[in-house]
């Protein structure tokens, strides 16, 4: 029978009176639901003129890229933005139609992805449990980046090994006094990075000394905030002489404070992010980080979501320590020899 014009998932879901999840899962034959539920949308989608067996290749006709804004807009945070590109990639390979929300607090997330017709939610960045729950009740596959969230399929990179690795880094260039700018805790990514940076200085036997630990001020907004966090470990007696930012927006906002103090970068004070956005090779001076395969995030979880494979896992990507001026010690200086008193110094050979 000829689908007819116009007739939607949603419209199915509406007729039928279930979620647009459901109808999804009855016409792909998956399972989960009692035979009367599948029945149920079966018919309704019969009598609608909907082509019941279009959809059971399992391969989602549209996707929704779901974006927590409270964390920042893609142009203040574009690590995101790399996510949401490699994303697209796997779509576009696929001929399967992306589209992107923003979500805020107090919004009725299920509306909001019912208008969008979405079939399958690839969701990026951190979200509370009260939006995860909003989420999860849309019954749609569901996948996550950059997050995590029991019973979830999530893909994220190896953040407690990437903060390791950049403390480790400071510490064996010689820094004393090596501090830390976090964002939220609440973030699975943000915690894991705390927990990097403290299993490296416990294991080069230094004490942690909360004073040199801050995170970012929640009510500035985020270049306020990152150069907020910085102004405060200058404050301190004896301030850092290194500094790991938990991504490289904020070790760049941080370098900048640095720079209105007097202080040289590296001479002074040396820094180490996160992330490899773009800026950080080309800051002044450029950026030591630790590079991830952002776009390999974004289209991990995409392709997992088109295949259906959103059973619930939690896979990490590698990650890579790249050294540039910002972290490098500074090379020894050759001690001057004395001339020995009583002993004429020989002179120059002539050229």
């Amino acid at each position: 029978m000829a689908e007819k014009r116009g007739v939607t998932i949603r419209e199915l879901a509406e007729a039928a009176g279930v979620s647009i999840g459901t109808v999804s899962r009855a016409l792909k034959g998956q399972p989960g639901l009692s035979e009367q539920t599948r029945a149920q949308v079966l018919g309704v989608a019969q009598r609608m003129g909907y082509d019941v067996g279009k959809l059971r290749t399992g391969k989602p006709r549209r996707m929704l890229f779901l974006y927590n804004r409270s964390i920042g807009s893609l142009a203040t945070n574009p690590f995101y933005s790399y996510v949401l590109h490699g994303a697209e990639t796997a779509c576009r390979e696929a001929g399967v139609p992306l589209s992107m929300m923003s979500v805020l607090g107090g919004e009725d997330i299920a509306v909001q992805v019912r208008r969008h017709e979405a079939e399958a939610l690839l969701g990026a960045g951190y979200f509370d449990p009260e939006a995860m729950e909003a989420i999860r009740r849309c019954e749609l596959p569901l996948v996550l980046v950059d997050h995590f969230y029991p019973g979830v399929r999530c893909v994220n990179d190896d953040n407690q090994l990437g903060a390791w690795l950049a403390t480790r880094h400071l510490l064996e260039g010689g820094a004393k006094r090596v501090a830390a700018i976090f964002g939220p805790l609440a973030h699975h990514s943000v915690s894991l990075r705390a927990k990097g940076f403290r299993r490296a200085l416990y294991e080069a036997g230094r004490l942690f000394d909360p004073d040199y630990e801050v995170t970012l001020d929640p009510s500035l907004e985020y270049r306020d905030a990152g150069r907020d966090a910085m102004r405060r470990l200058l404050e301190l007696p004896e301030p850092p002489d290194a500094v790991f930012a938990y991504n490289d927006s904020t070790a760049i906002f941080a370098m900048e404070v640095c720079h209105e103090h007097g202080l040289r970068v590296p001479q002074d004070i040396r820094f180490i992010g996160y992330d490899d956005i773009e800026e950080a090779a080309h800051s002044k001076p450029p950026l030591s980080t630790v590079k991830m395969d952002k776009e390999a995030l974004g289209h991990v979880a995409a392709r997992a979501l088109i295949e259906g494979d959103t059973a619930p896992n939690d896979a990490s990507l590698p990650v890579e320590l790249v050294v540039r001026e910002s972290s490098r010690a500074p090379e020894p200086q050759p001690e001057a020899v004395a001339p020995r008193k009583g002993r004429r110094q020989p002179a120059a050979a002539a050229r």
